[in-house]
């Protein structure tokens, strides 16, 4: 039997097409992500020229439970644990197509906001300063989040774990910050990174951010 091979390969072309540009089934409500968009192959950040960082020194001593701490002028909640921040990895899992893993540095080489924004601990204080980092809009984008996901569990290194919705997040311009007044965080507020969500309340402020898990 003679096999065609102009028809076999319009025919592979056309299945090719059918797997990259699969319409949405109708009835379906549009995902609240739909502004961020998703990379077609697993990201990278690029490097970049970045400045020498020194990392901050841990306090003599630490404050109590919604203390002041004298040398920042913010106050203190939770006990912050070790972290190696040159082994530092930011995980970026759940509902996504690439699960990420960032360094340090992969964080800063990408795109960089700053905002003053006041963290409200209702009840207790309000804490005025300028935070700069990542927006977490385009961790997301790198990560390509999946239909169907609505909320992210932000994970502390000691174990802390609150839940936010995505459209809150990106709404209020969350950023994950490793910047505190143009210096590194102080290691009582978060080094190496932590999360800065600006008109949300400081519990999901995470100081010490090892984990997003889109859900």
């Amino acid at each position: 039997m003679k096999i065609n091979r102009s028809f076999l390969f319009v025919a592979l072309i056309a299945t090719l097409a059918g797997c990259m540009a699969r319409p949405l089934a109708t009835g379906m409500p549009s995902p609240t992500f739909t502004s961020i968009p998703l990379p077609t192959e697993t990201p990278t950040p690029a490097p970049c020229a970045l400045p020498t960082v020194i990392p901050p020194t841990p306090p003599a001593e630490t404050p109590g439970y919604t203390q002041l701490d004298p040398d920042t002028g913010l106050h203190v909640t939770g006990k912050a644990p070790e972290i190696d921040w040159q082994s530092y990895r930011l995980l970026v899992t759940g509902k996504v197509d690439h699960p990420l893993s960032l360094t340090y540095d992969e964080l800063r080489c990408m795109r960089k906001v700053e905002a003053t924004a006041v963290l409200i601990c209702p009840g207790f204080f309000e804490d005025e300063a300028t935070w700069a980092g990542t927006p977490i809009e385009d961790v997301l984008a790198l990560a390509g989040v999946q239909e169907g996901a609505t909320g992210l569990r932000l994970v502390s290194a000691d174990g802390y774990s609150p839940k936010v919705p995505i459209d809150t997040v990106l709404s209020n311009g969350g950023f994950l910050a490793y910047e505190w007044e143009g210096e590194p965080l102080p290691i009582l507020h978060g080094f190496p990174v932590r999360a800065v969500l600006p008109e949300v309340t400081g519990g999901q402020w995470v100081k010490w951010l090892v984990e997003v898990e889109v859900y």
